[in-house]
């Protein structure tokens, strides 16, 4: 073998330096990536146009509007009870819930008020509402950082709480159950003891997310400190629900703001965590579950008797006025703005949908992440693409 002299070294260590040299002067182009809207890992038929310098967001911008049904304007040519057949299909994991702040906007204006009873039975689906829709992402969340076992966890304890939703109002997804002055109908013989039982169930569902994915090494390292949201920021963006608890804001419209329902006369507890990143946003929403389950056992235990309906008329026409009413859904802050002329439909109906703001922060949240972190991120925020394009 030929020795490599002194002099072969140093043209070869000034070829490497210049080699170098190009590298570091070289711009590289930017890439658009497109995610969407027909990509699983998008929640729905959601776009995120996302510039990239390398693995890194410069900047992202979702485009919304790909399952658009018009529901605000659809409303206007329904009669009052008709509406809840629309609205519950906005956010179709908790559809229940999304019936409630409509019916109250409409008996704010008729100034009518559901019986004792028919409240307790509100309140109680309500939460049961919020199990079932937060259990998904509990076990969904796993999915997105590649652990499958969780979500089937999910799919299975969340079968037993729809299984008493059914029970009561005949719809898994769409019970279209609430009326103005009331409810459909009343409970079932044994419901309430199988509910309790239920809830058991869900708590050892909470319980096994828990060992399954809190500290553990990937989970933590994926989601701890990745697509944090200051307080103030997610103020300015009208965030709500969970992702606003999980950036340290203590406001929850059961506590703060409640009409209609009887949070009031529950004992319970609103959880936040202050360091407004994706596993915090996790944190509270598995939390909350817990909390939950603890407010359908003291609804169960303390559930008056008396009538499920107040005295309307038959045919149902809301005085002419206008009503703003707002629930804590499972995804945040809904509410109803509601117009009458005093005929058989809405005048006007426009829904403040809890998606709708919390995706509005993706711009924000997402520049300068890298890619894999945009669909944690996506996950954390957990929205649903009916609440979105309403």
């Amino acid at each position: 073998m030929t020795a490599i002299t002194d002099r072969q070294k140093l043209q070869y260590m000034a070829a490497k330096a210049a080699d170098a040299r190009v590298n570091v002067e070289l711009e590289t182009e930017g890439m658009i990536l497109n995610m969407g809207p027909q990509h699983p890992a998008t929640h729905g038929t959601l776009r995120i146009v996302a510039r990239l310098d390398g693995e890194q967001v410069i900047s992202a911008e979702p485009i919304a509007g790909y399952m658009h049904r018009g529901y605000e304007k659809l409303s206007e040519v329904r009669s009052f009870p008709q509406v809840t057949t629309l609205i519950n299909r906005i956010d179709w994991l908790g559809s229940f819930a999304n019936e409630v702040p409509f019916i109250l906007a409409c008996e704010q204006l008729m100034e009518i008020e559901a019986p004792p009873r028919a409240q307790w039975i509100r309140t109680l689906l309500f939460e049961m509402s919020r199990v079932a829709n937060l259990i998904l992402f509990l076990g969904d969340m796993g999915v997105q950082l590649g652990a499958v076992t969780p979500a089937f966890y999910a799919f299975r304890d969340r079968e037993f709480v729809l299984d008493q939703i059914e029970a009561v109002t005949g719809g898994r997804f769409h019970p279209n159950f609430d009326r103005i002055g009331g409810l459909l109908d009343d409970l079932p013989k044994g419901w309430l003891a199988e509910t309790k039982q239920v809830m058991v169930k869900v708590r050892r569902f909470c319980d096994e997310i828990d060992d399954l994915l809190m500290g553990a090494e990937t989970f933590e390292s994926r989601m701890r400190g990745i697509g944090v949201i200051p307080p103030d920021v997610a103020m300015q963006y009208g965030l709500s629900g969970p992702n606003a608890r999980g950036s340290g804001i203590d406001w929850d419209n059961r506590r703060d703001n409640c009409f209609g329902l009887v949070y009031p006369e529950l004992d319970w507890k609103v959880w936040t965590h202050p360091d407004g990143d994706s596993y915090a946003r996790f944190w509270v929403r598995l939390q909350e579950v817990r909390e939950a389950t603890k407010m359908i056992d003291q609804l169960c235990d303390g559930l008056p008797g008396g009538p499920i309906m107040a005295k309307v008329p038959r045919i149902i026409k809301v005085p002419t006025g206008e009503a703003y009413v707002a629930t804590e859904n499972p995804l945040g802050e809904m509410g109803y703005y509601v117009i009458s002329k005093g005929g058989l439909n809405p005048f006007r109906v426009k829904i403040r949908s809890a998606s709708f703001n919390n995706v509005s922060i993706t711009p924000w949240l997402l520049r300068g992440v890298y890619v894999p972190d945009i669909i944690t991120i996506l996950g954390s925020l957990y929205f649903i693409l009916g609440d979105i394009d309403r």
